[in-house]
C-alpha cells in the first residue's frame, strides 16, 4: 500500500471509514453445529462446569489462568458468581451438543470506541478439548464479533511461556504480534504476554476455512478430522 502523507509530507495513517464506536457484545446465544454459547448462570451452569473442569485431576488446565485452581465448589461457585456479574469479561458458557455445561470464554478488554476486543479467560474441559467443540466455540465467537458487531481487531493474549496457546491461537488463524515484558503479575509471579491478533480484513478467508473444516463430512464416526485446519 502506497505511503499517505499529511501536509507536513510525515506519513499517517489511512483514514477509517466505519462507524465509530461499535457495539458492546451482548449476553446472548451464539449457537453452532456442535455446540453453543449461553450466557453464563451459575444456577444453571455451575455444578457441571465444576464436574467438568473436576476432570482435570492435574489441575494443569488452571496453570495459566489468573484464576484457580479451586480446593471445593463452593470456593468455585463463589467465582462462578462474581464472572456472572460482570461485563467485562463478559462471560459465556460452552454447551456441548447434548446441552452439558463442559468449559467457558469471555469477552474482554472491549474496546468498542476502536472496534477492539480480545478472547480470553478460556477454559476448556478435558470434556471439549480436542474436539471439534473447541474450534466452533472460536469460531462463534469471531463470527459474532466481525459480522454481528463489525469489529476491526480481534485479540488473543497469554502466558508468553503456554506454548499450547499460541499455538492453538495460530493454528485459528491469529498472527502473533509479539511480546510484552513484564507485563503482569498473576498468582504471585511475572507474566511476559505475548500478544497476537485477528483483523477484519482478514476475516472473510478464515471464516471460509472454519466453515469447511467443521463440515460434517469431515469427521469420521469416531469424530476425528479428516483434513486439519
Amino acid at each position: 500500500m502506497a505511503e499517505r502523507l499529511n501536509e507536513a509530507g510525515q506519513p499517517i495513517g489511512w483514514p477509517v471509514a466505519q462507524d465509530l464506536p461499535r457495539p458492546r457484545p451482548e449476553a446472548i446465544r451464539l449457537a453452532g453445529r456442535y455446540c453453543s454459547l449461553v450466557p453464563l448462570d451459575v444456577e444453571a451452569h455451575g455444578a457441571e462446569l465444576w464436574q467438568a473442569f473436576s476432570a482435570d485431576t492435574s489441575g494443569a488446565n488452571w496453570t495459566y489462568l489468573p484464576i484457580g485452581p479451586y480446593a471445593t465448589e463452593a470456593d468455585f461457585l463463589t467465582f462462578l458468581r462474581g464472572a456472572e456479574a460482570s461485563i467485562d469479561p463478559l462471560y459465556y458458557t460452552v454447551l456441548n451438543a447434548e446441552g452439558r455445561a463442559v468449559g467457558h470464554a469471555t469477552f474482554l478488554r472491549i474496546d468498542p470506541a476502536n472496534g477492539v476486543v480480545e478472547v480470553g479467560f478460556i477454559h476448556f474441559s478435558p470434556l471439549m478439548q480436542r474436539t471439534a467443540v473447541s474450534t466452533e466455540v472460536m469460531y462463534l465467537m469471531m463470527r459474532y464479533v466481525f459480522e454481528a458487531l463489525g469489529y476491526r481487531r480481534y485479540e488473543w493474549k497469554c502466558d508468553a511461556l503456554n506454548a499450547p496457546s499460541i499455538a492453538a491461537a495460530k493454528r485459528l488463524g491469529f498472527t502473533f504480534e509479539g511480546i510484552f515484558r513484564q507485563a503482569v503479575v498473576y498468582k504471585g509471579r511475572n507474566r511476559d504476554t505475548a500478544w497476537l491478533s485477528i483483523l477484519d480484513s482478514e476475516w472473510p478467508v478464515l471464516k471460509a476455512r472454519f466453515e469447511r473444516w467443521l463440515e460434517a463430512e469431515n469427521f469420521d464416526a469416531q469424530g476425528r478430522q479428516k483434513t486439519s485446519l
